[in-house]
């Protein structure tokens, strides 16, 4: 009997992560399909933007990696204390990090396959536990990453209804170096962008029913709330 061949949809695939993504999953011999603002427009901050680009995009999805995300932009830099917050900071972060993805989970989520294992992965970041926040700082970004992970969550529960073979992980993929965080590094320890897409891959592999709804780092441990 023939191998069936496995497919993916990469969103954000122009980033550092995504694009590793993209080409590790060809690699492994996935048919994969791409979504990028820099290749096809795709805002996701838009909703009719994300319903074109859905339109474009054949069913029956194996794997799903949302890789999207902001940190700063012009004018909105990870702040430091409350009294650094700003409404524009807020909305924006919270546009990219949290109704961006929603949007692409009501649109994409109906292109997974229904009669087998089918996982999406949705890049998060740890800053976004609220029980892991030891330090503060980052308001706008901690918080908007804490809402993704509630869509997430809230994702999973209902695709258990609807797809029970459907996993749905919000994931945090460590210290990556890309356009994203590297000022950001300094001297704390880092990968590239290919050693994340395997160590995202890796986390993919071990993946069961039992496990959507979680938050899971690069090393495949849960991260708390």
């Amino acid at each position: 009997m023939a191998t069936r061949i496995k497919s993916a949809l990469i969103i954000g695939a122009s980033g550092g992560i995504g694009t590793a993504a993209a080409e590790l999953c060809v690699a492994r011999g996935f048919l994969v399909q791409t979504l990028s603002r820099r290749d096809d427009g795709l805002d996701i901050t838009e909703e009719t933007s994300i319903q074109a680009s859905a339109a474009s995009i054949k069913g029956g999805l194996d794997l799903i990696i949302i890789a999207t995300g902001v940190l700063e932009t012009a004018g909105f830099r990870p702040e430091r204390t409350i009294t650094t917050v700003t409404k524009g900071s807020l909305e924006t972060l919270f546009m990219a990090n949290a109704v961006g993805p929603a949007l692409l989970l009501k649109h994409f989520t109906p292109k997974l396959t229904k009669t087998r294992r089918a996982v999406i992965i949705v890049l998060s970041a740890r800053v976004g536990s609220i029980a892991d926040n030891q330090v503060g700082g980052w308001m706008s970004f901690r918080a908007s990453k804490a809402a993704l992970n509630q869509i997430v969550r809230t994702t999973a529960l209902e695709l258990e209804r609807k797809n029970p073979h459907a996993i749905c992980i919000a994931y945090h993929p460590g210290n990556v170096e890309t356009e994203l965080s590297k000022k950001f590094l300094k001297s704390r320890a880092s990968v590239a962008p290919s050693d994340a897409a395997q160590d995202l891959m890796s986390v993919y592999d071990t993946l069961n029913p039992r496990d959507t709804g979680q938050f899971f780092d690069w090393a495949g441990k849960r991260i708390n709330w």
